[in-house]
Formats: C-alpha cells, sequence, structure tokens
C-alpha cells in the first residue's frame, strides 16, 4: 500500500494543497483494483487511461526492473527447442574470442548457464522466453514470442529488390543477416607504397554490432520487426522500443545498458558481440578509420532506435593517413582523435566548446584530449582564453595532400586580422598590444609579430616605448 502525505503551504502568500506520492518499486493501483496510467488527449491534455497487464510488463521491463528472457515461457517444454541451434551455438562459443567452455555442454547445461531454464511458478523446470528466443522452433517462437520478426530489405531508388521476412531464433537470424549483407557489401583496395588499405561500403564490424545490438536490445513487447535496410546512400538498422534505461544520444558511447543482461551476455559468451560493451564506440572508430561519416543515432525516438550508417564516397586521404599513422605507431588511433579529425577537416576550425558539443562529450575532457593531440602534432591552436580555436596542424593537413588548405586557414586570418586592426584604429583610434591580441584571438608574442609587420608595411605607425607602446594610423598623427 502506498501512503501518501498531504499538506497545505503557503507559497508566495496563497494557499496551496501539496501532495507527496513516495516512489514505488512497482506498479500501483486503487484498493479496488483498478489500474490507470496518464496519458495525453489529441489536444495535449492530460488524463487517464486503463493500464492493461501487457503494458504494465513492458513497463518493468523497460526501466530495467524485469529481464523479458528470463520469464518462463508458459507450457513450453524442452521440444520447443531445437536441438540444431543450441549446435549453432556450441560452433560460435568454441572460438578463442567466445566461452569455449559453454561448447562442451548438454543441451539442458548450456540453457542453465546462460540462464534461460528456470522453475516457473507451477514449480516445474522450463524453458524462458530468452531460451525461446535463443534456440527455439519457429512455431515456438510464433507461440510464446510473436513480436520477434527480422525483415532484411533491399532497395534500388524507390524499387524494393530484396524483402526477407524471417522469424528465425536470434542466433540463426543474426547469422542469416550477415551472410546477405556481405554477399551485397562491395570493398575496394588500395595500395599505398607498401600500405595496403581496404575499403569496405560497409565494414563487417559495423554490420555485426549494429544487427546484433538491434536483435539484443529490442523490446520484444512491442509490435515490428526489427528492420535491416540498404539502400545506394545508407545501411539503416531499426528495432522496436527505444533505448535501454540510462542511455542516451550524449552517453551513446560510453554506457553499456542492455534492456536484456541475459540476451546480451549469451551473445558475448557466443562471441557474436564485443565482449567488453564497447560495440557503438567500434562502430565508430571503424567507419572514421575508413575515411567514412559516423553512424547516426538521432532519428532514434522513445518508441524505435534507429540506427543510420551513411555508404557515401570515403576520404581516401584521411583513411590513407590513419593507416600510415596506425602502422607507424603499432597501434589504432583513439576515438577521440578521430573524430576530432573529421570535425576540423569537414569544418576547418573550432572552439573547445563547439567540439565537446559536437562529439557529447565534458568540456573538461574535450580540452584534456585536444592538449594531447596539441602535443602530438594533429592539430595547432590560435588565439587565447575562451576564443581560442582549433584547425588540423600543417603535418596532416600535408599528409592529406592538402596543403592549399592550411595556407588558407593561416593566410586568410592574418589578412583578416589585418583588416580588424585597421577597422578598430579607424574607429576607436590607436590600438595597444593587448587589444589587438584580444581582438583577433592571438597570444600577445602573435600580436607583436602582427602589428610589428604592419608597422614594416607603412599600414602603422608605433608610438611611445616599451608599455606604453600604442599603434595608430600614419595621417593620424600630424
Amino acid at each position: 500500500m502506498v501512503q501518501t502525505r498531504t499538506r497545505i503551504i503557503d507559497v508566495g502568500g496563497r494557499t496551496v494543497i501539496s501532495v507527496e506520492v513516495p516512489k514505488s518499486l512497482h506498479v500501483v493501483g486503487t484498493t479496488s483494483g483498478v489500474y490507470v496510467r496518464r496519458a495525453l488527449e489529441v489536444d495535449g491534455s492530460p488524463h487517464c487511461v486503463p493500464f492493461p497487464a501487457h503494458e504494465m510488463l513492458a513497463h518493468e521491463i523497460d526501466r530495467g526492473a524485469v529481464d523479458f528472457a528470463a520469464i518462463p515461457a508458459r507450457g513450453a517444454t524442452a521440444s520447443d527447442l531445437d536441438p540444431a541451434e543450441l549446435d549453432r551455438f556450441r560452433r560460435l562459443s568454441s572460438v578463442s574470442m567466445a566461452d569455449p567452455i559453454l561448447s562442451e555442454l548438454s543441451d539442458l547445461e548450456i540453457c542453465r548457464a546462460l540462464g534461460v531454464w528456470r522453475t516457473a511458478d507451477d514449480g516445474v523446470e522450463r524453458p524462458t522466453l530468452g531460451a525461446v528466443l535463443l534456440f527455439g522452433t519457429e512455431a515456438a517462437i510464433s507461440r510464446h514470442v510473436p513480436n520477434h520478426e527480422v525483415a532484411f530489405q533491399v532497395f534500388d531508388g524507390l524499387s524494393l529488390e530484396i524483402n526477407h521476412f524471417t522469424r528465425s531464433p536470434l542466433f540463426k537470424a543474426a547469422e542469416d543477416v550477415f551472410h546477405r549483407v556481405s554477399v551485397w557489401n562491395r570493398e575496394e583496395e588500395l595500395q599505398f607504397g607498401m600500405l595496403r588499405i581496404a575499403l569496405p561500403a560497409l565494414p563487417a564490424q559495423v554490420a555485426r554490432e549494429a544487427i546484433a545490438n538491434a536483435l539484443v536490445h529490442r523490446d520484444y513487447t512491442a509490435v515490428g520487426p526489427t528492420r535491416v535496410t540498404i539502400s545506394e546512400d545508407a545501411f539503416e538498422v531499426t528495432s522496436p522500443g527505444g533505448f535501454p534505461p540510462g542511455v542516451r544520444l550524449d552517453n551513446l558511447l560510453t554506457i553499456s545498458q542492455p534492456r536484456s543482461p541475459i540476451l546480451a551476455d549469451a551473445f558475448r559468451r557466443a562471441g557474436v558481440v564485443e565482449r567488453s560493451g564497447r560495440g557503438v564506440s567500434l562502430m565508430f572508430m571503424s567507419m572514421l578509420r575508413l575515411g567514412r561519416e559516423a553512424p547516426d543515432y538521432t532519428q532514434s525516438t522513445e518508441r524505435l532506435v534507429r540506427a543510420i550508417v551513411p555508404l557515401g564516397k570515403a576520404d581516401i586521404a584521411m583513411a590513407r593517413f590513419v593507416a600510415q599513422r596506425e602502422n607507424d605507431r603499432g597501434r589504432p588511433m583513439r576515438l577521440f582523435d578521430l573524430q576530432v579529425l573529421h570535425e576540423l577537416r569537414a569544418q576547418s576550425k573550432l572552439s573547445a566548446t563547439e567540439i565537446a558539443h559536437e562529439l557529447n562529450r565534458t568540456l573538461g575532457e574535450t580540452r584534456a584530449g585536444l592538449n594531447r593531440m596539441l602535443e602530438e602534432g594533429l592539430v595547432e591552436q590560435r588565439g587565447t582564453g575562451s576564443r581560442r580555436i582549433y584547425h588540423l596542424s600543417a603535418a596532416v593537413y600535408r599528409a592529406l595532400d592538402n596543403s592549399p588548405a592550411y595556407v588558407r586557414i593561416r593566410g586568410t586570418e592574418s589578412i583578416q586580422h589585418e583588416q580588424m586592426v585597421l577597422r578598430y584604429v579607424e574607429s576607436f583610434g590607436p590600438i595597444t598590444r593587448g587589444k589587438a591580441a584580444e581582438l583577433c584571438l592571438l597570444t600577445p608574442q602573435q600580436a607583436t609579430r602582427l602589428l610589428g609587420r604592419m608597422v614594416e608595411r607603412g599600414k602603422l605607425i608605433r608610438i611611445g616605448e616599451r608599455k606604453a607602446t600604442v599603434y595608430d594610423l600614419p595621417n593620424a598623427v600630424g
């Protein structure tokens, strides 16, 4: 029973009734057995609607209180599991990157080890819904988990070339879609001296993680298939249900919070997905390392997760630079570095605040990463304080065969700085070194060099000495 507390309080001279309702770990109904939930009318006004049992279950699953895969499948028996699917799991788990010990267990031992064989309310041990999803026959899946379905579609413009639907258990469905994607996937191989780079349209690791994540993390109480779509421009994976509890767009690369820990553990132990929970980060790295756009999750809503992987033309120069650097250093580049290089390549120059916003990272983390990249010669900075901006270093531009872009950034800035100083002096009179540095986002030393060049070219004259030095237009002194 929930005990509420009602008080009358004074707020700004007005009497307000305050009702305090304690947080409950479970769905709460009235003493007469009525369960309702809040909803919005078409006009946006709030009201109460019935809260049926299946929605209660979905609510508990969505907030992480119940694992869908742990629920006993009522009436299911061992005969509802396909021995061939358990053999498939043994084959998958036998490799070194998986959990080889599981490949030596019996069918029942595998189910118990994965937590998908439990005692039901009637006291009988039986398969859970997770067992049916992982190893069940299609008939058992249709009976116990009717919302499970996987669609694979390939479009040529608006024409649907392939339209395949299946209710296969999860490992079989995943392998089937992996194979279909690999048949479609095309790869270009580039040779740069002794360095050979493979440029697939879609890295295999990206496809595997995106598909497996959708199958593992989708909401199986929600209607609709897990959909894998390939078009000329994008590889797209859509799954019913929003992000799992605690996962948002701004922490997608750092938080691993599966909707079903049981299904996630099964896929990890089978070696299908990355075991450390960094699958999404590896998807981003795989795309950026090849000079391609990162996956996009911004079209996800509270009702579905949509991962869109652009299939546009690769930035071959960037792919070559990354491959050469990794080859020289003997280790992969950091995701942060790849993201910053990608953003600065696209937008020329950005502040730390802008980079933090683009990458969904904290400002402190971003500044620390940029300082390290400065030390490693990947970026350069201009300006001081909060107005400091960053751009790719001259060495990176040379490696990208785009030295003119670096010259444009630095050369144009010099011209702009001179014009800014001249406009200031014309409007406000003599300028100091400190004011020039503030105006042009330069260090004091850079401002000194700028003003010195302008004096040498006759655009300004120097007045005074040392700290009293100011700079004015030649015709202003007379």
